[in-house]
């Protein structure tokens, strides 16, 4: 009897706690609170996959493509960079692209140490701020590991450490306040779904302005700098590519069907690009390479990153052919310039992002975005502005950046140091036996 009434009585009061959280659940909804779990679950996946595309990813892409001497150093910028932005991050660097708007072009300091950043969504999300700030946090730090494939084989580990710090604040920040945090270009209307201005051009303009002030390496031209490791650069696309549904999609910010379309985007232009970039190589060298494969993959899906949720799949395949080869002539053009931009940040990632920015004005058609095939010339403009915008504001800032740096610690190893290799000069240790 007794067991019988415990029985009944813990079943009643199982009943009331469910019904309590069910109108509970209710009344958050009511309020439009509530956080989507499958919205969450994406951008946190999401998450993972960016940071998956620095480490490893852009590090063995990188590390890959430079001399065995240089292998470590070279993978060390990659890792080193989220580290250091995920606490600027943190500290400021978040409150300044994505606080309260200050004249259109900053964030203010409300968000400073992640103050009133919690687990419930901000108005009008279905996610956790927190969710939001880490997605953010990881585009953050990939923008500066790709600046550093200019600088690679002769800058000094301690230069790169300031480097970062001050350019995430000074000049990433801003960017992306301009375009995502309410800032004047998104008030403009200007279209980067996910970062095709704020990332690439951003980080392909201030590998342009570092490879300039730093000079090219020593033996440039003359000495053999071949790729020690095309395997491993190989791999590092690989995972580029895995990691940029999350890039790409994630930035949906939701599990609905504009991610859906931004993922399929992703994949058609990368293979489109890769295929371009083929094509233009087999007909002017002579023969088709893995490092073109690869290269121009990358090319096609930093193309595609500003258009990815406002195109469809035709539209993709054009923006990720003309990818490939704008950024194959790029690459072309430091050949003939003579700037040593020692692993193409420029080539790919600036022209890239500057082609898919411009086409995303031409091609927009889904996603709320209407460009000038689908009706609207006006976007083409637009587009422009946010463009030419991001290459003057990166290309000055960076440049002062860069002689704040010289003048506190120097920029640039000794010719010993650099003959020797950064790996033990740097750090201490050998990639090799």
């Amino acid at each position: 009897m007794f067991t019988y009434k415990f029985r009944k009585i813990g079943l009643s009061f199982f009943g009331f706690f469910i019904l309590s959280v069910q109108s509970i659940s209710s009344a958050f909804a009511q309020e439009g609170s509530l956080v989507n779990a499958g919205d969450t679950g994406w951008v946190l996946t999401s998450s993972a996959l960016v940071l998956a595309m620095i480490v490893p990813g852009l590090a063995l892409f990188y590390g890959g493509m430079v001399r065995s001497k240089n292998v470590l150093s070279t993978m060390m910028h990659s890792f080193i960079a989220i580290c250091l932005v995920s606490v600027v991050w943190v500290f400021w660097g978040y409150s300044l692209a994505f606080g309260p708007d200050v004249g259109g072009m900053i964030g203010n300091l409300d968000f400073v140490g992640l103050t009133g950043v919690g687990p419930e969504p901000s108005e009008g999300s279905t996610i956790p701020h927190l969710a939001f700030m880490v997605f953010q946090l990881m585009f953050a730090g990939i923008t500066v590991a790709l600046i550093s494939g200019a600088i690679a084989e002769r800058m000094k580990f301690s230069a790169f450490v300031l480097f970062a710090v001050l350019w995430v604040t000074c000049i990433y920040a801003p960017l992306a306040h301009w375009v995502w945090g309410g800032g004047w270009l998104a008030g403009l209307g200007d279209l980067d779904f996910a970062g095709g201005t704020v990332v690439h051009i951003s980080s392909g303009v201030a590998a342009l302005v570092c490879a300039l002030v730093l000079g090219k390496r020593n033996g440039y031209g003359t000495d053999n700098m071949s790729p020690h490791s095309l395997p491993f650069t190989v791999i590092g696309a690989g995972l580029l590519w895995v990691g940029w549904f999350g890039f790409n999609a994630g930035s949906a910010l939701a599990a609905d069907g504009i991610a859906a379309s931004a993922f399929v985007a992703t994949q058609i232009a990368a293979a489109a690009g890769a295929l371009a970039w083929l094509s233009v190589e087999w007909g002017y060298r002579g023969n088709p390479t893995m490092l073109g494969a690869a290269s121009g993959a990358v090319a096609g899906l930093v193309a595609i990153t500003p258009a990815a949720g406002f195109v469809g799949p035709v539209s993709a395949i054009l923006i990720g052919v003309g990818g490939g080869v704008v950024c194959y002539l790029g690459v072309f053009l430091k050949n003939k310039m003579g700037y040593d931009d020692a692993l193409d940040v420029l080539g790919i990632h600036g022209i890239g992002g500057t082609w898919g920015g411009l086409a995303t004005g031409l091609f927009a058609s889904v996603g709320g975005g209407t460009g000038l095939f689908f009706g609207n010339p006006g976007q083409v403009v637009i587009q422009a502005i946010g463009v030419g915008a991001t290459w003057v504001f990166a290309g000055v800032g960076t440049f002062v950046i860069l002689k704040v740096v010289e003048g506190v610690v120097g920029l640039r190893v000794s010719k010993e140091e650099e003959v020797i290799g950064l790996d033990l000069t740097q750090h201490s240790e050998r990639a090799y036996g």
